[in-house]
């Protein structure tokens, strides 16, 4: 179905549905979960599974399932990705060239200083399978990562990665890039508010590849224009779709290029789609043989 489709449309179609096949943005609410009498199964197709009621998933005794870590790799490679073109101012070189500047570029980069990635201490929030992959690509820079999580990691763990632990407000206030790799919860919405952001040094860079709730957008709006960071490179917003009437799509000339945007392509390349399909088929065929999912995300 359409990601505009009512939940009534659904239901005309794909009342007697045994499972459901959803995107991450796309809500399955309660009403929908309660009037799919045959469901046995809601998939995620990737890992996030906050737009699934999960809670009225389990009192219908129903799986709910993500495709935890299939596409760690791809959004790794975005977040490195981000962090280079802010960098190297990769959006404002490329219109300067392509506007007849490219000597007056070079010269004002130059003048300014340009920063390699192996200069930067590199903070990631969370340290889940995507987290990972990042530090694990961020070895060959040759940059300092550190990580803060509800859990640190076995010394086995840091060491593998190169990594080391450090709490959350020593990390925000230290680091050179702080790379978001948390999920949506409760506790985590809206994490990057107006405090977080006065406490990021003034040269610092925000990387979101993650939700974009974990931002309120009025607020760092308001510290790029104030220059209380550096810039920001984002793969989600919120609400998706976004709508032109996003603060962040306003912001004034002088200060945009310092936001860079990717329309949430972070873990959608052609071998990341490949492993989440097959991830769901061999769910559902875990389940239609009687057998337990794996990746259960509502306690089933």
């Amino acid at each position: 179905m359409d990601q505009s489709s009512s939940d009534d449309e659904v239901l005309a179609s794909a009342k007697d549905a045994d499972f459901i096949f959803a995107d991450v943005i796309k809500e399955i609410s309660a009403y929908l979960i309660e009037n799919m009498p045959n469901l046995k199964l809601i998939h995620s197709e990737g890992v996030g599974f906050n737009k699934i009621n999960i809670e009225a998933a389990r009192k219908a005794n129903i799986y709910v399932c993500n495709n935890k870590g299939v596409n760690a790799a791809a959004v790794a490679e975005q977040s490195i990705l981000l962090m280079l073109a802010l960098l190297r101012r990769i959006i404002e070189g490329d219109y300067k060239v392509r506007t007849g500047y490219q000597i007056q570029a070079k010269e004002d980069m130059i003048l300014q200083g340009i920063t390699e990635l192996a200069d930067c201490h590199i903070g990631l929030i969370g340290f889940g399978a995507i987290a990972k992959e990042t530090a694990k690509r961020l070895i060959c820079f040759g940059s300092k990562v550190s990580y803060y999580s509800r859990t640190p990691a076995s010394d086995e763990t840091e060491s593998q990665y190169h990594v080391s632990y450090m709490e959350m407000d020593k990390l925000v206030k230290e680091c050179d890039i702080i790379s978001l790799h948390v999920p949506v919860t409760s506790e985590t919405k809206n994490m990057v508010n107006e405090e977080f952001l006065k406490n990021m040094k003034i040269t610092a860079l925000l990387i979101n590849t993650a939700r974009g709730e974990l931002i309120d957008q009025d607020a760092l709006k308001e510290a790029i224009i104030t220059g209380e960071i550096a810039g920001a490179g984002l793969d989600t917003l919120w609400p998706e779709p976004v709508k032109l009437g996003n603060p962040l799509l306003s912001l004034p000339e002088n200060v945009k290029q310092k936001l860079i945007f990717s329309p949430h392509i972070g873990g959608t390349t052609e071998g990341a789609f490949r492993k989440m399909h097959q991830g769901v088929w061999a769910n559902i065929t875990r389940v239609l043989n009687g057998e337990t999912p794996i990746n259960i995300v509502n306690g089933l």
